[in-house]
């Protein structure tokens, strides 16, 4: 490879330049059973000796009381009333207590005056929440006085129990209106308006507002064990697996064989270096973009082979980015200040070309709703159109510069874009507001998570920082190891739930981070030049691509994974498709 030079297209060889504004630098970086009872509201403490039997576990940091109290309930969920009633019985530590099991007895027979003055002997702390507690039960009573047509002893409940009780104007009046038949009158016909809740609901609502010490929470015991195997799960540094089973009997820890680090696949149909990859959203198809003046839609078969589905020509420079549509069925690609065309995926037809006089398009994006698209301009503007190439929309000024990176958040609101060498523009098309996400290095390419919330910016330095850009925006990782001098690199998030960072490097080398922790999981060795861009599968997450200087496209998979590919899909042939419609076979 060459150095950088001036008359080779902006996106590979620009000239990028070390100063910058002093940037946001404060993030992290890295290298129906209701249940009840009291508490014996004991410190969690070490064990002081064997026979201690306030604490359980080797630790001590387990209350015994809480501990049994919650088996107790798990039993008692899972429909194991004997064996429930059993374990309170020999360890003598009951669910809940005498007046709280009173309590809810009284809820359930309908008794509301007598659970309302045993609900204030349960030792609730709290005015506001034995307030809140006594409204639903009152609430209760009122609702169903008026499903027996009691009004009269409705409107008293509602006018000196509920009232004294509630501080919301608003509720009370939506209490009084049920008061009133459809057509106005007191009296019948509410049957079907008023929807009472059972009992059994009513202790349910009471047991989310009551302290956990008075009623553990449903499912209490399902949610610790679950809550211990995602913390597990998101530990684990190489977890990258949709159908692997995590057990209860042993830890979790998955081994390095679900991280794509095999060459599957080598793809050699362009002619010049390849720039750019990118997968459908759905994983059937991967675009490539080349300095050859080409683009390529690879189709991904059931077993994982891809091969060429079509050859996309017309463009008169070289193609540096690609953009699919939101529904696949179409693909974006972008000439080097040139031309943004639009193709059908099925037929690999081009359906229109999108062009400005003077400045050239150098970016571009698709819009959420698939109407329309965005480009950047090679005199820094923003440019709107529709699908038929009308202009709807354009921003001047300093919104872009010569590098092909232009993202839209998936609610349409937002686009970022490099507006500065330091500096994203992350811009509110409705209210026009700008936030800048400063950096204090040249920002070269930047790539946005799949739910909108994450950005990774690549920099001069050789490093990857990890934004937060909901609210205001937060630096929460960086990534080392990869090499990068003269050629814009660029990375991706990628695997189960973007658990990952991939990246190129000019080492020719593909960079793979635990998101997390921010450590360096792989590092592939494979091609012969630079690895400009890479690409998760977003529909599976073992499968990975990479686009190098040495005109190739490495699929990466499993080294476990034992599959065989046809001689065939190492090099296809396929149609080439010109913009006139035109086509040959090569």
């Amino acid at each position: 490879m060459g150095g950088v030079e001036d008359e080779e297209p902006a996106l590979k060889r620009m000239k990028v330049s070390s100063k910058g504004l002093v940037g946001l630098s404060n993030g992290s970086s890295s290298s129906v059973e209701p249940v009840g009872g009291p508490s014996s509201d004991l410190m969690a403490r070490p064990l002081s000796s064997e026979g201690d039997g306030e604490v359980v576990g080797s630790r001590g940091v387990i209350k015994r009381e809480e501990f049994v109290r919650i088996i107790t309930k798990a039993l008692y969920s899972l429909g194991y009333k004997k064996s429930g009633a059993r374990l309170e019985e020999e360890s003598g530590i009951p669910l809940h207590s005498s007046i709280v099991n009173l309590c809810m007895q009284q809820i359930l027979d309908g008794h509301w005056d007598e659970s309302i003055v045993t609900l204030s002997k349960i030792g609730l702390v709290e005015e506001n929440v034995l307030r809140a507690a006594s409204f639903l039960i009152l609430e209760q009573k009122f609702f169903e006085l008026l499903d027996g047509e009691k009004v009269m002893d409705a409107l008293k409940t509602l006018r000196t129990e509920i009232t004294p009780l509630c501080s919301d104007s608003s509720r009370i009046r939506q209490l009084s209106s049920y008061m009133l038949s459809p057509c106005g009158q007191v009296g019948s016909s509410r049957r079907g308006i008023v929807q009472v809740r059972t009992r059994s609901k009513l202790l349910e609502e009471l047991q989310n507002l009551l302290p956990p010490t008075i009623l553990i929470p449903e499912k209490r015991l399902e949610h610790l064990v679950e809550q211990a195997l995602i913390l597990q799960r998101e530990a684990c540094m190489f977890h990258n697996s949709l159908d692997r089973e995590m057990s209860l009997y042993s830890d979790h820890h998955c081994g390095k064989t679900q991280i794509p680090s095999r060459t599957l696949q080598v793809l050699e149909a362009h002619d010049d270096e390849v720039w750019y990859v990118q997968f459908s959203h759905n994983g059937k198809y991967l675009a490539s973009a080349s300095n050859d003046r080409s683009a390529i839609i690879w189709e991904v078969d059931m077993n994982g082979g891809l091969s060429m589905k079509h050859k996309l020509s017309g463009h008169l420079k070289s193609v540096s980015s690609v953009s699919w549509s939101p529904n696949d069925q179409e693909l974006l690609t972008c000439g080097v200040e040139e031309a943004v065309r639009r193709w059908d995926v099925s037929t690999g037809k081009c359906l229109q070309v999108y062009e400005k006089n003077g400045p050239g398009l150098i970016s571009c994006a698709w819009f959420p709703s698939g109407k329309y698209i965005l480009s950047g301009l090679s005199d820094k503007s923003i440019c709107m159109w529709d699908l038929d190439g009308k202009e709807v929309e354009s921003w001047k000024g300093q919104r872009t510069l010569k590098i092909s990176d232009l993202e839209i958040t998936g609610d349409g609101e937002h686009f970022l874009s490099i507006c500065k060498d330091n500096a994203i523009l992350f811009f509110n098309r409705e209210t026009k507001e700008e936030i800048f996400i400063e950096e204090e290095q040249t920002i070269t390419s930047f790539s946005l998570s799949k739910d909108s919330r994450f950005l990774l910016a690549n920099l001069l330095d050789q490093e990857i920082h990890l934004w937060n850009i909901e609210g205001d925006p937060k630096l929460i990782g960086k990534y080392r190891s990869h090499k990068r001098t003269r050629l814009i690199v660029r990375s991706c998030f990628g695997g189960l739930k973007q658990s990952f960072i991939a990246s190129g490097s000019e080492d020719s080398q593909v960079y793979i981070w635990h998101r997390n922790s921010g450590d360096l999981v792989e590092a592939l060795p494979g091609h012969s030049g630079a690895v400009n861009c890479v690409s998760w599968n977003p529909a599976n997450p073992h499968m990975l691509a990479s686009a190098s200087d040495d005109r190739t496209i490495r699929i990466w998979g499993l080294k476990r994974l034992n599959v065989k590919y046809p001689p065939n899909l190492l090099r296809t042939n396929g149609v080439v498709h010109y913009c006139n419609g035109g086509g040959e076979l090569r």
